[in-house]
């Protein structure tokens, strides 16, 4: 007689049962409890009648208590039948079940394979599954991930073709290293005269779009963006001859570098005559420009602001309030609106600037506004004089150190020299505080913190501002 014993990776082998009765006890069961976790004896009536257990973790769990106990009961409910089955002998010889015991601490799956035995009674050799119920669970939950994000992509992509191919504006996605177009919008199409059927534009050359006498600006806009952040703009004509403003993005995707280029068309007549020199001017100026909206926000500046403060690239500090580069705190600006709004020019107006690291140069500003369909702008043109300015030179004798005012005791009363010291210091505060307010008396006053009534008294004592006798 033969007995069917299943090896690990589920095949059958015979082995005589005389090979196996030759065997002690003792040897016999060491032999099946090296093979495999846990090893019963059942009888006729399904009872366990023996357990060996070669796997200490699965002595904690409490096994021994199956001992003279149905094997059915120690299982889960939907887990019976196969307990049944295998009693049974029903089923193909050598073929593994698992089911799953019912435990304090929870589930235990264990892999089964029944061998009859003498006396009609049968050994049941099982296998721990937890390790691969485990390994089993972490697949499923790395599948759902998995799944999730591949829902989310989806869902993201079909967000960005709908955005892509509904824009107004001509987008195109070109490869950085070949210069081949990769993909490009219904409005590209349109624009480049190429028909809107897919592959008709894919896999040209980007150059090929563009008008022959044009082609090495566009090249040099895209080189220019591949080497370094580059946001003006390049004036090219497409090949059938409309003009496009062209600018570019680099990103990176899979290894690999691509350009987002946009194409916006614009009539040659009316930028090419007025608005680009214009801006080209505005950038080679030597002296900082600066646009700002009525509530001194910078919406744009040129180079040379960028460098008096600085600053690497103009989106750095587009949308930033101006007065975080320009004057002293709660004077200067102030003043320049109240000049701009009354009069809408400043002219050589003193004042400071601070850059990124906060150190301060002189600076001297003139600033005009205007008012177009109801918008407020605010232009100023900002000149460094630090390197021109000299001491100012002045007649009067100040004591500039304590020697000298120590001096002056003995032959001046102490009360005559603080009051001398004083007066002079109130003249050069008030002739200050008309210097930077262009001679406004009530801005004047309020930087000094006087009344305006204070201030006149103190110019009449004074002899300054060309009063009246009115005033």
């Amino acid at each position: 007689m033969d007995v069917d014993i299943a090896q690990a990776d589920d095949r059958t082998a015979t082995v005589p049962l005389t090979a196996l009765a030759s065997l002690a006890p003792d040897v016999a069961t060491r032999a099946l409890v090296a093979a495999c976790d846990v090893a019963m004896i059942i009888d006729e009536d399904g009872i366990v009648r023996d357990i060996s257990i070669g796997d200490d973790s699965l002595a904690a769990q409490g096994i021994e208590g199956w001992l003279n106990r149905p094997w059915a009961d120690s299982v889960m409910a939907e887990n019976r039948n196969k307990i049944t089955e295998m009693l049974a002998g029903i089923g193909e010889p050598g073929r593994w079940r698992q089911v799953n015991h019912n435990l304090l601490s929870g589930e235990l799956p264990i892999r089964y394979l029944t061998i009859p035995a003498k006396d009609g009674n049968m050994v049941a050799i099982g296998r721990d599954m937890r390790a691969a119920a485990a390994f089993q669970q972490r697949l499923l939950r790395a599948q759902q991930s998995m799944e999730r994000d591949s829902l989310r992509l989806r869902q993201l992509e079909a967000r960005y073709r709908l955005l892509f191919d509904s824009a107004p504006e001509a987008i195109i996605v070109v490869d950085a290293t070949t210069r081949r177009i990769t993909e490009a919008n219904p409005a590209a199409r349109r624009i480049a005269g190429i028909s809107v059927g897919p592959g008709s534009i894919e896999g040209q050359a980007f150059a090929a779009i563009i008008h022959a006498d044009d082609r090495e600006i566009a090249v040099a806009a895209l080189g220019a963006v591949a080497a370094a952040e580059q946001r003006h703009p390049a004036r090219v004509r497409l090949s059938d001859g409309q003009y496009c403003a062209l600018s570019a993005t680099m990103f990176r995707q899979d290894r690999g570098a691509f350009l987002l280029i946009r194409l916006q068309p614009f009539d040659a007549r009316s930028d090419g005559t007025t608005e680009r020199p214009l801006v080209e001017v505005l950038e080679r100026m030597p002296d900082a420009f600066v646009l700002t909206d009525a509530a001194m926000g910078i919406l744009a500046c040129n180079g040379a602001f960028l460098d008096l403060v600085h600053q690497s690239r103009g989106d750095d500090v587009r949308g930033m309030p101006l007065p975080q580069f320009l004057g002293r705190p709660g004077i200067d600006v102030s003043l320049l609106q109240s000049q701009l709004h009354e009069h809408g020019t400043v002219r050589n107006f003193a004042t400071i600037v601070r850059d990124a690291t906060g150190r301060e140069a002189e600076v001297e500003v003139s600033a005009v506004s205007s008012n177009e369909n109801g918008e407020i702008r605010h232009g100023f043109s900002i000149r460094a004089i630090g390197r021109r300015l000299e001491a100012p030179v002045d007649d009067r004798q100040i004591p500039r150190s304590v020697e000298q005012l120590t001096e002056l005791v003995g032959r001046v009363s102490l009360k005559e020299i603080v009051r001398e010291s004083t007066d002079l210091i109130e003249r050069l505060c008030i002739e200050a505080a008309l210097t930077y307010t262009s001679d406004n008396r009530a801005s004047a006053a309020e930087i000094l913190g006087l009344s305006r009534q204070s201030l006149y008294s103190k110019l009449h004592r004074h002899g300054l501002g060309n009063l009246s006798d009115t005033d």
